[in-house]
């Protein structure tokens, strides 16, 4: 494990996108970063997204052009960067007759968007009457409606695999990064920060970590980072919890996102294909608990179930099709006299001096605009520590999956006995990093087995993330790492064998390999359905495991 007895510029807390993003820029412009987490990169907001990567299109109404003239630039880096992870994708806005936001004032939003979109390299939006639409959505309701208009955004899918790769390309570049790394306690010296005092949360042990600046980047935990030792601050958080349910797919669905207007308030809700099911979100609900007891409650399924079965008449979707839900809480200013929706998306970066001077925290800030957060983000860092100003690199180096022809990936792929299905899932997953799994099974060639049929995921899999994706724990590898908790069975059919495989090579005795099974177990708590009790897919493998 990396030494953090050595004196660093920089100590950054979070390590959801948005952390990661920096330690990279600040790393790749020389300065020394430690970024420490609570739990595992990727384990709070970043990864209850709609995964979308998108303009804000929404954002035009508060007329706010900077931030999504900024959002429409940092998509088309991200299809540049990231092209195995982050995808164009065309969505549909239905017009109805209901709709509070009339035709006219669409039709103009979308050209403010296509202008705004200048240096982009997908397609220009349509307008469609009636009749085309029905041919795109033969499953939408036809009362009220007049049209659709149709643009592009980007999708990724797998924002866990964006996380971990910014990470893996910070690590590259000089960054030290500690997960269930718990930061307890500022250290002071004079009065000003001179580093935190941080808890390893699998041995109990305090470790501490000097520089003279820290970044609070800790999404809706910012106003938590420090247990003690601090004076008080400022509430800065003002998050607001938004949830989603998934779905198989279902009669009527969708081939494209849709985003549209809801019948009961006007919100703007959305049905995603995703993952080979469908995304149905998000609510936008203030929650002022602790960031991590986020859950969807039935009200919110109960509404997104209503909208939803209003748009597409044949879904007839009831609470026994939702296969597992998810919500977080986003990362927003504290504007407790702003209507949730109204609540400003930039980001701010605010000074706590005089109070605690050398803690700066990151307020706000979006998926789609990380790379840009952090070059920002960094630009003040640099000042802090009297650097020379040095141009950020990050807006033109690939991510590291995206690097070597992907296409010539696979075929390597298959022709080392890799099944089509599995070398798809690789280079999905991985990109052209997916050679390396691959590398790593051919060294041990148990690791070339297939674990989990549903997928075609390999055993490589498991001890890669450990090995070089910063993965600790059997929950990091599946639910953060190969995504097997994302699918019907949530993985836990192989749970139990995953755990044996990784002991076997990391030296875990029985009680530990049982342990790290509860552990994802309880995890997987946090993808329940409102008001069952127990969820069929969860329930029946616990039984299979038992017997």
């Amino acid at each position: 494990m990396e030494d953090l007895s050595i004196p660093f510029d920089l100590v950054v807390v979070g390590a959801g996108i948005n952390g990661l993003g920096i330690a990279r820029d600040a790393a790749a412009r020389g300065v020394r970063v430690a970024l420490l987490e609570q739990d595992d990169i990727c384990s709070g907001v970043s990864a209850w997204s709609g995964r979308l990567v998108h303009g804000g299109l929404r954002y035009l109404e508060h007329r706010d052009f900077a931030l999504v003239r900024e959002s429409l630039r940092e998509r088309e880096r991200l299809f540049r960067l990231a092209p195995h992870l982050v995808k164009p994708l065309r969505l549909l806005m239905p017009l109805y007759s209901h709709n509070k936001r009339p035709a006219w004032m669409i039709r103009l939003g979308m050209v403010a968007y296509d202008v705004l979109s200048f240096d982009k390299r997908t397609g220009r939006h349509e307008v469609l009457d009636k009749d085309a639409t029905l041919r795109r959505f033969p499953g939408i309701a036809q009362r009220g409606l007049a049209g659709a208009v149709v643009f592009t955004d980007g999708q990724v899918e797998y924002a866990e695999r964006l996380c971990v790769e910014v990470a893996v390309a910070a690590a590259g570049d000089g960054a030290v990064i500690r997960t269930k790394a718990r930061v307890e306690e500022p250290i002071l010296e004079d009065g000003r920060i001179a580093g935190v005092r941080f808890r390893d949360t699998t041995t109990d042990r305090l470790h501490e970590v000097h520089a003279p600046v820290v970044l609070n980047v800790a999404g809706p935990w910012i106003d938590r980072i420090f247990r003690c030792g601090a004076p008080p601050q400022p509430r800065l958080n003002g998050g607001t919890k938004g949830s989603h349910l998934v779905v198989d797919r279902f009669p009527g669905a969708p081939s494209d996102v849709v985003y549209y207007e809801s019948k009961t308030d006007g919100r703007l809700v959305l049905v995603i294909p995703w993952m080979g099911r469908y995304l149905i979100g998000t609510t936008d609900i203030r929650f002022d608990e602790d960031p991590g007891e986020a859950r969807c409650d039935e009200d919110e399924m109960t509404y997104l179930l209503d909208e939803v079965n209003q748009l597409i008449p044949q879904a007839r979707l009831t609470p026994d099709d939702v296969l597992f839900t998810y919500s977080g809480v986003r990362p927003l200013p504290y504007a407790p006299d702003v209507e949730e929706w109204e609540i400003p998306r930039s980001h701010v970066l605010h000074d706590h001096a005089p109070d605690l001077p050398g803690l700066v925290t990151v307020v706000g800030g979006k998926l789609t605009t990380y790379r840009q957060l952090a070059q920002d983000a960094v630009d003040d860092i640099l000042k802090r520590l009297g650097r020379k100003k040095l141009r950020s690199v990050t807006a033109g180096l690939p991510l590291p999956g995206a690097v070597g022809d992907l296409g010539q990936a696979r075929d390597f792929l298959v022709h080392t006995d890799i099944s089509p299905r599995t070398a798809d899932r690789l280079v999905a997953l991985y990109g052209g990093r997916s050679l390396d799994v691959v590398a790593l099974a051919l060294q041990d060639r148990e690791l070339l087995t297939v674990l989990h049929e549903g997928t075609g995921a390999l055993g490589a899999e498991l001890v890669f993330a450990i090995r070089h994706e910063f993965a600790r724990t059997l929950t990091d590898v599946l639910a953060r790492r190969m995504l097997l908790a994302f699918e019907p069975d949530h993985g836990l059919e192989v749970a139990e064998r995953a755990a044996a495989l990784l002991g076997e090579r990391l030296g875990w005795d029985q009680d530990r390999q049982t342990a790290e099974v509860a552990e994802y177990r309880d995890w997987l708590s946090r993808l329940a359905v409102p008001g069952r009790a127990r969820q069929p897919a969860v329930s029946d493998s616990l039984a299979d495991a038992s017997r």
